[in-house]
């Protein structure tokens, strides 16, 4: 099976309406989901959130871990829970083929290669302020792609937007990332006193961000 074949049957898996609610809600979580946590967040029976998981898993959007969520261990501990978390794969599909990701890898190494950081971030810093783009931080950050939650004081991001690359260029892409991100909170209304600086998540964004008063669960 070639590989667009592939991305075409992992993302037909997302046709139904409760599938796609499932992966979001998974893909979003930071850290692993519980069928049970699941099925509360889709609103639907426990049996039917795990069959539908379970078809994620067969293609290739989650992966499966199993854990005692009591702490407990030995005999009479209890069955390990099945929990789930986004698979680290990517999946695209373009009608007709296109190769974008061909066109960036090249186009970042030019930029690299050259020592052109500082343009690339003012030009990043730039864009990011003229976006036209949600008044609300958090809602800014979700529609593109940020996946934003809380924690200890800060926003941090589950999602990095320009993975593969970032993987390629990590300090090119991940200054750019950030310049990006300042200049949007500078251009956006609803986001005086926030900043965002360099603080990388394990398997998130490098990226994190502050805001002014208390902190509420997003």
């Amino acid at each position: 099976m070639s590989s667009e074949d592939a991305a075409l049957d992992a993302l037909a898996v997302l046709g139904d309406p409760v599938r796609r609610g499932l992966y979001r809600y998974v893909g979003g979580a930071h850290g692993d989901v519980t069928r049970d946590a699941a099925a509360d967040a889709v609103g639907v029976a426990r049996a039917t959130a795990a069959f539908h998981l379970d078809k994620l898993v067969d293609a290739g959007l989650l992966e499966v871990s199993f854990k005692r969520l009591s702490g407990r261990s030995g005999p009479g501990a209890g069955r390990p829970s099945k929990l789930y978390r986004r698979a680290g794969g990517e999946h695209a599909v373009s009608v007709p083929p296109r190769s974008y990701d061909t066109a960036s890898r090249l186009l970042a190494e030019v930029v690299e290669r050259a020592g052109l950081d500082a343009e690339l971030q003012a030009a990043a810093r730039a864009a990011g302020a003229a976006a036209d783009t949600a008044d609300d931080p958090l809602d800014a950050l979700r529609e593109r792609g940020y996946e934003p939650f809380r924690d200890c004081g800060k926003v941090r991001l589950n999602n990095c937007p320009f993975h593969a690359l970032a993987e390629q260029f990590p300090a090119l892409v991940c200054g750019m990332n950030l310049a990006a991100l300042q200049g949007l909170l500078a251009g956006m209304p609803g986001a005086e006193g926030w900043s965002a600086e360099m603080d990388p998540l394990p398997d998130g964004c490098c990226v994190a961000l502050e805001e002014p008063g208390e902190s509420t669960e997003v």
